[in-house]
């Protein structure tokens, strides 16, 4: 089934959080006619107040769905809305392209590809980085995994999300890609983190200390994107820390699966998990500084 960027399709998009709900919002202002569900209601009705429509369950929003996009927190709920008995895969119409966007294992995107394939479903999966900024401005960066046939197909509706769209490989590799970019991410911002502390106790003016270091080889999307909330401590969360360490754990398996030796990614992920254990775990992952500040003998703010 061919499509082209003008195409309207029928999307059911099942999970309205931080990420879901502006992502389903832009494939609303693409002009797709989009069913959203949603564990809890008020991101539904966002959803319709935004041109959407509403669906009470998994079963009603598949029903006549093209294509069913699925944006969940972790491998335990993506596997129950996906292959559960009331779950997309039981109701979806022969031919319908499921796109899994969620961050889970490389090995639960194979296991949800293989399934779709005995229903005659045809899968992809397609995790992003970006954070809520890139959902809400469709400037994700969107890692596919699955058969190019069907990437060629969804590549219009990941136009209307996102400015880099990659078909890196076959089922279960969008999901490698993503594995390693929690990892550049994780360890970018804990880097951060200890330079913030560092120039804090040194007395370096902050503001200025970063600005130089974003024009420079130190710059980076982490540094441009997370300073102000380092700057002024404002953890609202964007990506929060529990589900970073939910990657962090996806990650240091399939590298032990892989024979792949990752020192500080190792490090980090034990960091991430003394943030989580410390109570931080709603917060952004910026506040792994918070972290680094115990660890200096400051109680922070």
């Amino acid at each position: 089934m061919g499509t082209s960027a003008v195409q309207s399709r029928t999307i059911a998009f099942i999970g309205l959080g931080i990420m879901g709900s502006p992502m389903a919002a832009n494939l609303v202002r693409a002009g797709h006619t989009v069913v959203g569900h949603n564990r809890s209601r008020p991101p539904v009705d966002r959803l319709v107040e935004a041109g959407g429509r509403a669906a009470d369950s998994v079963a009603a929003a598949v029903a006549e769905a093209d294509v069913v996009i699925t944006m969940l927190p972790a491998d335990p709920q993506v596997t129950e809305v996906v292959l559960g008995e009331s779950g997309v895969l039981a109701h979806a119409r022969p031919g319908t392209l499921v796109i899994d966007m969620s961050s889970v294992s490389p090995r639960t995107a194979v296991a949800i590809a293989e399934a779709g394939r005995d229903k005659g479903v045809r899968v992809l999966d397609a995790p992003v980085s970006g954070g809520e900024a890139g959902a809400v401005e469709a400037v994700l960066s969107i890692m596919v995994g699955g058969d190019a046939a069907d990437f060629a197909e969804a590549e219009p509706l990941f136009g209307a999300l996102g400015t880099t769209v990659v078909h890196v490989g076959p089922h279960g590799a969008g999901q490698t890609v993503k594995a390693a970019n929690q990892l550049i991410v994780a360890v970018n911002i804990q880097a951060l983190a200890e330079a913030v502390v560092f120039l804090e106790k040194a007395g370096a003016d902050l503001p200025s200390a970063l600005e130089v270091l974003g024009g420079g080889l130190a710059g980076s999307t982490v540094l441009a994107r997370k300073k102000d909330a380092m700057l002024n401590r404002d953890f609202k969360p964007g990506f929060r820390i529990d589900l970073h360490h939910k990657d962090m754990g996806i990650v240091t398996d399939a590298a032990r699966a892989t024979g792949a030796v990752l020192p500080l990614g190792a490090l980090t992920a034990q960091l991430m998990a003394a943030a989580r254990a410390g109570g931080d775990g709603p917060l952004d992952h910026s506040a792994l500084l918070r972290g680094v500040e115990r660890l200096s003998g400051r109680t922070p703010e």
